[in-house]
Order: C-alpha cells, then sequence, then structure tokens
C-alpha cells in the first residue's frame, strides 16, 4: 500500500482531476487543502511549491496531474 498525499485547494480545477483519477484507480489518499489549512500550506511552501496539485506518493513528489508520473510510482 502506497503512502499518498495530495496537496489541493477548492478551486483547482488539476487537483479535483488528481483526486478522481486516484479514486478511479482505488488508491486512498490523505488530502491537505491548502486553501483551508494553513499548515498544509506552510508545509507546500516549505517544500519549494506555490501551486497546487502537489501530490507525494512514498516521498516522491509529483507537481501537476501527471498520469504518467503517478502510475509510474503507484507501479513501483
Amino acid at each position: 500500500m502506497k503512502n499518498v498525499l495530495v496537496y489541493s485547494s477548492n478551486t483547482c480545477p488539476y487537483c479535483t482531476l488528481a483526486k478522481n483519477y486516484l479514486e478511479e484507480k482505488g488508491v486512498s489518499y490523505t488530502e491537505k487543502n491548502v486553501q483551508t489549512d494553513k499548515e498544509a500550506r506552510n508545509e507546500l511552501m516549505q517544500m519549494g511549491h506555490m501551486g497546487v496539485p502537489v501530490l507525494v506518493i512514498d516521498g516522491e513528489e509529483i507537481v501537476g496531474f501527471d498520469k504518467d508520473k503517478i502510475d509510474e510510482l503507484l507501479a513501483e
């Protein structure tokens, strides 16, 4: 079972696509909404990112909704 974390916001269409894609694949994930969670926003900025979505799969970061990279990391 992979450890999947999704940094997202309420108004981000790519965040919705990423979360829907994970759900379609049956992958459970933890969501951190940077719009409503100040700590999550600070975490994301400390990682060097200003935009969402950012997915972290077993410690590997994916910036944006990149299906190929998501599939690659989930398959490892």
